[in-house]
């Protein structure tokens, strides 16, 4: 296929390989992301998959703009289509989309780290506890192993010992003011598509 020719024969394989999932593992500056455009283009151009049908994830802003560049050259207006971006942008695009299905504001606000740690430090005052005893990076980061872990700060609460009883009470004021402020954190965006798929399925149908 001519929008393949620029690829060495390994490479080649992987673009036009069909028949499922796929994993491939090479090392750096061995051409992955080059595959992975060059194979999205293969779909549209020649096997006809629609663009909106085709997710591209990355790990960072600008590789997500680097790669729709790259597969713009290739494809022209139809990589405005695709869907691709970082983890959390695409969960974030999701949640605003099906907002009304899910119960969500779809203007809810994105709070960044500086956001958590001054929620963090509002909650901590109001429960008159020094910063010097308990700083809020690591009620942050023990928020954080919780939600990763799929625990509300009820489910937490439920397994936690002595010492997490307190994070435990953090938490769910945290949780509190992010709703009060119609806000969701970076681990929201990933958690909260995550639980939102689980309890509707048909909505989950319609991303599959």
């Amino acid at each position: 296929m001519p929008i393949l020719d620029a690829l060495n024969p390994a490479q080649r394989r992987a673009a036009e390989a069909s028949g499922g999932p796929l994993l491939i593992l090479a090392g750096a500056g061995s051409g992955k992301t080059r595959v992975l455009t060059h194979r999205i283009a293969f779909l549209i151009k020649e096997v006809g998959a629609p663009p909106w049908r085709i997710l591209a994830a990355t790990f960072t802003n600008k590789a997500a703009g680097e790669m729709r560049e790259r597969i713009e050259q290739l494809v022209g207006p139809a990589a405005t289509e695709l869907w691709i971006g970082t983890f959390h942008s695409i969960c974030a695009r999701i949640l605003r989309r099906q907002a009304e299905g899910f119960g969500l504001d779809p203007n809810f606000s994105i709070y960044d780290e500086d956001d958590r740690r001054a929620t963090i430090r509002r909650v901590l005052n109001a429960h008159q506890i020094d910063e010097r005893e308990l700083a809020p990076r690591a009620v942050i980061s023990q928020i954080s192993r919780a939600k990763n872990a799929m625990l509300d700060p009820l489910e937490f609460a439920h397994q936690a010992n002595e010492h997490q009883r307190q994070i435990a009470e953090l938490y769910a004021d945290y949780e509190r003011e992010l709703r009060r402020n119609q806000a969701l954190d970076f681990d929201d965006l990933l958690i909260e598509v995550v639980r939102q798929f689980d309890r509707h399925p048909d909505i989950l149908q319609t991303y599959q």
